[in-house]
């Protein structure tokens, strides 16, 4: 049985999964930083499926785990959308957004642990795919 952080990471996973999220990563941040034990971070192609992946997520999140999100911002445009779950921190972004502010830079110390949560999401092929830019 799994961690109960995991669960809550793998169902947010998979419900982002099922909203056509790419590029998703994982990050185990818990050695680097006291705000999260991961931070999960996902690309779309519009500002509206930005707005779809998050619903999905706290909408299964909550269903799934029983747990609702402490702060959810960015819904606004839609560019960014951060949703604070207390254990996990779950980033969307736009393509170009997410380029721009390099978040896998910024905590590029911290274990990318993806393959943990997207094997029993059955992710789609693009889903761990890596940018070439």
């Amino acid at each position: 049985m799994s961690d109960p952080i995991q669960q809550r990471v793998r169902t947010a996973v998979s419900a982002a999964l099922d909203k056509k999220a790419f590029d998703l990563d994982v990050l185990s941040v818990s050695d680097l930083t006291s705000i999260a034990d991961y931070f999960v971070l996902c690309s779309a192609n519009t500002e509206r499926q930005t707005q779809a992946i998050a619903d999905g997520v706290v909408d299964k999140v909550r269903r799934n785990e029983g747990v609702k999100p402490l702060l959810v911002e960015g819904t606004t445009p839609g560019r960014w959308i951060l949703i604070d779950f207390g254990d996990f921190i779950f980033h969307i972004f736009t393509e170009d957004c997410r380029r721009f502010y390099g978040l896998e830079r910024l905590w590029g110390d911290a274990p990318n642990v993806t393959p943990e949560f997207t094997a029993e999401a059955e992710a789609p092929r693009n889903a761990r795919r890596k940018k070439t830019s």
